[in-house]
């Protein structure tokens, strides 16, 4: 049976094979997907969830550790439950990527929970990491963006970070672009962005269903 909804047809293609030997060697890669129905569309709801105020300011940590620090990041999220086609069709992408991976690396990758992310002027987020080492809950990190016409001077940028604390990329948030990189061993930051900067944050992560707040949904099936 087709993961796809009706109205949004096939899965944006991607180079499996380079992504995966740069995620063996620096931990980091990023590629353009060409579907650009699937990427209007999140696009679309995205700018719509924003306008409509129906996004939540972002935090730090899980359940009773979780906190607002204004300091360290001020974007503005929302997870995805698989409810539109435009997710259904995304997280559909999220589910192929994730198969193909495992046949290659064996990372164990066993689900994907994701939020849009929307960055108002002003809005950054500070250098981190988005797993402890050794935790494991999450494994592989992706970030979408979906920004038409994004220019140099917007800022927003996605700044990744070398083992010696050199800078190794400053990717900008164009339409289209993916990042991925392995969650616990890639220090990142986005810098200050100067207008509104919209994107999707995923994760593929171990078997830990329990600590996963998004993978709760019904419509996030847990794949072996």
């Amino acid at each position: 049976m087709s993961l796809l909804p009706s109205g949004l047809t096939g899965l944006p293609a991607f180079d499996i094979d380079t992504l995966c030997d740069a995620l063996a060697g620096p931990g980091f890669a990023a590629m353009r997907l060409v579907d650009t129905e699937m990427l209007t569309a999140l696009r679309h709801e995205a700018t719509e969830l924003w306008q409509d105020e129906a996004l939540t300011p972002a935090g730090i940590g899980r359940a009773e550790d979780h906190e607002l620090i204004a300091r360290i990041r001020r974007d503005r999220t929302k997870w995805l439950d698989g409810s539109t086609p435009a997710q259904t069709a995304y997280l559909a992408f999220a589910e192929t990527l994730r198969r193909d991976i495992n046949a290659r690396l064996m990372l164990g990758l066993f689900a994907f929970e994701a939020h849009y992310a929307v960055y108002e002027a002003g809005a950054f987020y500070k250098r981190h990491v988005d797993s402890f080492r050794g935790a494991r809950n999450r494994v592989l990190s992706t970030v979408l963006y979906l920004n038409p016409d994004w220019r140099e001077g917007d800022g927003g940028h996605l700044r990744i970070y070398g083992p010696d604390d050199s800078v190794l990329t400053e990717l900008r948030p164009e339409f289209g672009t993916l990042a991925v990189f392995l969650s616990e061993e890639v220090p990142h930051e986005v810098t200050i962005s100067h207008r509104e900067r919209f994107s999707i944050a995923g994760w593929h992560r171990c078997n830990d269903r329990g600590l996963a707040p998004a993978l709760q949904s019904r419509a996030l099936p847990i794949a072996p």
